[in-house]
């Protein structure tokens, strides 16, 4: 390699290690494109629809996020709140019931249990609270401490809501800086994956907004039936917990779960069947429905993701990792499978690569 070569490998990696040390600031960044790019989709439908000017576009697009936040505000959060609260009220009383039953079972045990398995070996309610709060504190230490009080939530939310609505107000213009650190000749297939990048996460919010929605309506349909308490805390919460795939569906059951503990095993078993029965439907017929579209990954591949930015960017890493792994296996798949390992050339100026083709090595004879 030449010299500048080894220069520009070292600035390089300089650059990594100095983003590298703002990368909770790049967490929000990518979320305020997230958001960006799903109100710049409403905001061209409002455009092509209503035959507006793109200001007046986005000022409606953002009263109508505003009046949905304030109808969510009002009318959902303070009876989520409500029945939420009360919940965390019988997780004693489940986990309780459950002691106790094992308990009864373990004093007369049946004969597939091995026989060297106790009641001392069944940890107390108070014994496993200690134990979740402190793995819940080595999980989450990084997010307490990068959101610690709430002066620092309030000033994390309004980056994110100003960075959001700046990008969405001329992304044009952020789009073109950004395509400026690429070489010239590339910009043009740089600003094909840029575009390849935003069908996808279109795509993927798109979808994985019906699919909460289907989960949290058919979740609260059958904890009515079923008739275990708090129906609709446990039905948002499985709304939301969706976002998380693959460990998400696992955490949301776990409260309706100790919720129908409270009141016997039946509801329990109940809900164990709802739930299996309810994620089985959401993922093998509304998700290949809603996302056919949408860059595929494969399970492996997600959990794989999750892990990764769960272990390296913490909690929020988690939240967003599929947007990230969509964004990251769409740049690897177009700019390094294709343009390096299969070698097809970038779309230029076809006369510059006409001219590059037809032009003479330097140390090739001149024709008289």
């Amino acid at each position: 390699m030449k010299i500048l070569d080894w220069i520009s490998f070292v600035c390089f990696v300089i650059a990594l290690v100095i983003l590298w040390q703002f990368r909770q600031i790049l967490l929000l960044v990518f979320a305020a494109v997230v958001i960006a790019i799903s109100l710049n989709s409403l905001v061209r439908r409002l455009v092509m629809r209503l035959h507006i000017a793109r200001s007046q576009a986005v000022l409606l697009a953002l009263g109508l996020v505003c009046l949905g936040l304030v109808v969510f505000l009002v009318l959902v959060l303070p009876l989520f709140i409500n029945q939420f609260k009360q919940l965390l009220q019988l997780i004693p009383s489940g986990f309780n019931r459950l002691y106790l039953w094992t308990t009864d079972v373990l004093a007369d045990p049946p004969r597939w249990l091995p026989n060297q398995f106790s009641i001392t070996d069944i940890p107390q309610f108070s014994d496993l609270l200690q134990q979740a709060t402190t793995l819940g504190s080595q999980v989450f230490g990084n997010f307490f401490s990068f959101f610690s009080g709430s002066i620092t939530i309030v000033l994390q939310l309004l980056l994110l809501l100003v960075l959001s609505i700046m990008l969405l107000s001329d992304p044009l213009s952020y789009r073109k800086l950004l395509l400026r650190l690429f070489p010239s000749g590339y910009r043009r297939r740089a600003d094909e994956i840029m575009t390849k990048c935003e069908v996808a996460l279109l795509c993927w919010l798109g979808g994985v907004s019906i699919s909460s929605l289907f989960v949290a309506i058919f979740s609260f349909v059958g904890l009515v039936i079923l008739q275990v308490p708090y129906p609709f805390a446990n039905a948002m919460l499985a709304g939301v917990f969706n976002f998380i795939p693959n460990i998400g569906p696992a955490l949301s059951a776990v409260f309706p779960i100790i919720a129908a503990l409270s009141k016997s095993f039946g509801p329990a078993l109940g809900v164990i069947v709802l739930y299996v029965i309810i994620q089985n439907l959401e993922s093998y017929w509304i998700s290949p429905m809603m996302m056919r579209k949408q860059v595929s990954l494969l399970p492996a591949a997600t959990l794989v993701a999750q892990i990764f930015f769960a272990t390296f960017l913490g909690p929020v890493g988690l939240i967003l990792a599929l947007p990230l792994a969509v964004v990251c296996k769409t740049w690897i798949e177009e700019a390094w499978v294709l343009d390096v390992l299969e070698k097809r050339q970038p779309p230029g100026d076809p006369a510059l690569v006409m001219a590059i083709a037809v032009e003479p090595p330097a140390d090739a004879p001149a024709h008289s």
